[in-house]
């Protein structure tokens, strides 16, 4: 079996943002009996930053807010972090190879081939890949933000068979636990919709950069790739092996869907953020929807938010339903000046807002 696991900076260091080796060396051993059992596992690992700012003299409560401070310290930390893993892995007869991925490395089809080339032949020559984001020279306009996300994108890279995302939690909750003592643990999921979204929250504390919620996106992104997701607490004792075996009670496991996207349309449907919405009328909703149509001017009757060409937008139906979600080929000015109209009423003829192949269907 194929395994990417992803462990969040709270579940890697202590109250006072430094490396715990305990935390690591648990891990670690977890991973090596994984692969003496066959298994090709992949890690993510947060925690750059978070292990960074003590060796720098700061606390949590002296974490700077700009971005090229941040990235300095990511740089930092990045070092100590791969120290610790590689102590932790040599006492396990593990081999560990550092990956850093940003953005790009997805959305443009030869970066992405010589990503999923670098990580096959390091999983060929047994080496465990540690993967994180490239923080250090990262562009705050594109970047993931989150290495839950990442997680998701690496498995569906690799085609894994299984994503396993541990954090300070037992897995997705049916209430709020720090309002609700009652709140007990959803074991098992069909798929992530929007109630299940509307119980997450933000992150769990300072350390980490991703609550609840990008856990759940990071679950639905994988779930869409047909891979199964674990979503556990990194101190339930083997935790990842129980994952890997199917154990019961391991946290909250996230049924795969049928289907798998391609990459780039992962990346549209879940990575990168809507910023307005295109209301079709029922016409369009079909022909997007049932029949893999493009999005023409003709079916638009209403255009939100302010956008630019290639941005990515919600399109949804007189009710508010998201069906689809796709990159324009116009700004909102200029869908709003087309809507409704043929394309044989255009001056150039062209009435398309979305294509096709920059679309995905939601529903």
């Amino acid at each position: 079996m194929r395994v990417v696991v992803k462990v969040g900076s709270s579940s890697l260091t202590d109250d006072a943002g430094v490396i715990a080796a305990d935390a690591i060396s648990a891990l670690s051993e977890q991973i090596g009996s994984a692969q003496r059992d066959g298994h090709e596992v992949l890690l993510v690992s947060s925690g750059a930053v978070a292990s960074g700012l003590p060796v720098l003299g700061l606390g949590e409560s002296q974490r700077p807010s700009d971005p090229r401070t941040l990235q300095a310290i990511a740089s930092v930390g990045q070092a100590r972090l791969m120290q610790s893993w590689n102590d932790a892995f040599d006492q396990n007869g593990l081999i560990a190879g550092q990956v850093l991925l940003a953005p790009r490395d997805f959305m443009i089809r030869s970066q992405y081939l010589q990503a999923r080339g670098t990580l096959e032949r390091l999983i060929e020559l047994g080496v465990v890949p540690i993967v994180n984001e490239n923080d250090t020279v990262a562009d705050d306009e594109i970047r993931f933000g989150d290495n839950d996300r990442i997680a998701a994108l690496v498995a569906h890279l690799v085609k894994a068979d299984l994503l396993v995302i541990l954090s300070d939690i037992a897995g997705v909750m049916d209430a709020d636990p720090t309002i609700d003592s009652n709140a007990s643990l959803i074991e098992e999921i069909e798929e992530v919709d929007a109630d299940l979204e509307a119980l997450a929250g933000g992150a769990g504390t300072a350390r980490g950069s991703g609550g609840m919620a990008t856990k759940l996106a990071a679950a639905r992104m994988a779930s869409w790739s047909g891979i199964r997701v674990v979503i556990g607490a990194a101190k339930r004792p083997d935790v990842l092996l129980d994952a890997i075996a199917g154990r019961q009670g391991v946290g909250t496991t996230v049924k795969a869907l049928d289907k798998r996207l391609s990459a780039r349309k992962l990346w549209i449907a879940f990575a990168v953020p809507a910023m307005g919405r295109i209301v079709v009328d029922e016409g369009a909703a079909r022909a997007v929807t049932s029949g893999g149509r493009s999005l023409l001017a003709a079916g638009v009757v209403d255009v939100t938010g302010e956008f630019v060409e290639d941005d990515a937008v919600d399109v949804v139906d007189k009710g508010g339903r998201i069906l689809a979600k796709g990159l324009t080929q116009m700004s909102s000015a200029g869908v709003r000046a087309v809507a409704g109209r043929r394309s044989d009423d255009l001056t150039d003829g062209s009435g398309e807002v979305i294509h096709r192949d920059s679309m995905v269907v939601l529903t």
